[in-house]
């Protein structure tokens, strides 16, 4: 029997990551009144049920006080249960009410900002709480849906630090959501090779004039050994994502080769990773 409760901000995805639970055979009931939480949770257990979600969020008003206390009773009465929560940054946020032309359902006829914080205040007794932390402030429908089927279907062990590594050019701006941002622009550059001009680090014969350069293969072991000691602290900070930027020229070449080895070095670690190349089609 697995009893996953999916809360999280307003806006971030809950009611995406509900239905897409039930597409992969959840049964799900959505803003069950917090009082009919734990007698809601003793009919799954008696029932033939093997996987049952339940959407909560700030809609209990008041009554989302009681939750904490309901939760740990639940424990105490071997009520298992697992606990996802859909975050977002407040900038992506305020950006998709103002898209849907919606209004928050804390802000009233205040601003959408403050209704955000108020439920950021509000909700972090369960971010607290949460087995499953997603912040969906990049990501697609698609990449979100592919998370919930790892964890949910698959049962695949999920890290609740997220890594993106993105490639960008220089000439386009860097990145504005970059924690960690670094310039390759120091190794040859396969765009004055005739054949690998309107190639990309995505092609074979790109890689392999990047990766004979000895100093790109220094600076990726460098690269990697400085991530694997900086992530741990700020997990230990409470950050859950980090966004590596890499940089060459037009985004094209360099960046996207190391972007795609960094990645595939990285896969190899407990940490969730996307990998992006913002610039790779500019030229084209």
């Amino acid at each position: 029997m697995r009893f996953v409760i999916v809360t999280g901000m307003s806006g971030a995805g809950k009611s995406s990551a509900l239905k897409m639970l039930e597409d992969i055979g959840y049964f799900c009931v959505d803003n069950l009144p917090i009082p009919l939480v734990k007698k809601f949770a003793r009919l799954i257990m008696q029932g033939n049920q093997n996987r049952v979600a339940l959407g909560l969020d700030i809609r209990s008003g008041q009554a989302l006080k009681e939750l904490d206390s309901v939760l740990s009773d639940m424990k105490r009465s071997d009520l298992n249960y697992e606990i996802l929560f859909l975050d977002c940054t407040p900038e992506v946020l305020v950006k998709r009410y103002k898209e849907t032309r919606r209004s928050h359902p804390l802000s009233g006829a205040d601003r959408v900002e403050k209704g955000i914080a108020l439920e950021k205040e509000r909700l972090a007794f369960l971010r607290k709480r949460a087995d499953v932390i997603i912040d969906t402030s990049h990501l697609l429908t698609r990449e979100l849906k592919a998370q919930i089927n790892k964890i949910y279907q698959e049962d695949q062990k999920f890290s609740n630090f997220f890594v993106t590594i993105l490639s960008f050019g220089f000439k386009y701006g860097i990145p504005v959501d970059s924690d960690l941002v670094y310039d390759v622009r120091f190794l040859p550059n396969p765009f004055y090779i005739p054949e690998l001009k309107a190639k990309t680090g995505n092609e074979s014969e790109v890689k392999s004039f990047v990766m004979e350069s000895e100093t790109a293969v220094q600076f990726l072991d460098k690269l990697e050994d400085m991530l694997l000691f900086l992530i741990p602290h700020y997990i230990d900070e409470g950050k859950n994502q980090l966004v590596v930027s890499i940089g060459c020229t037009g985004g094209k070449h360099r960046s996207v080769t190391l972007v795609n080895e960094l990645g595939e070095r990285l896969r190899k670690t407990e940490y969730g990773l996307k990998i992006e190349h913002r610039d790779i089609d500019r030229d084209a």
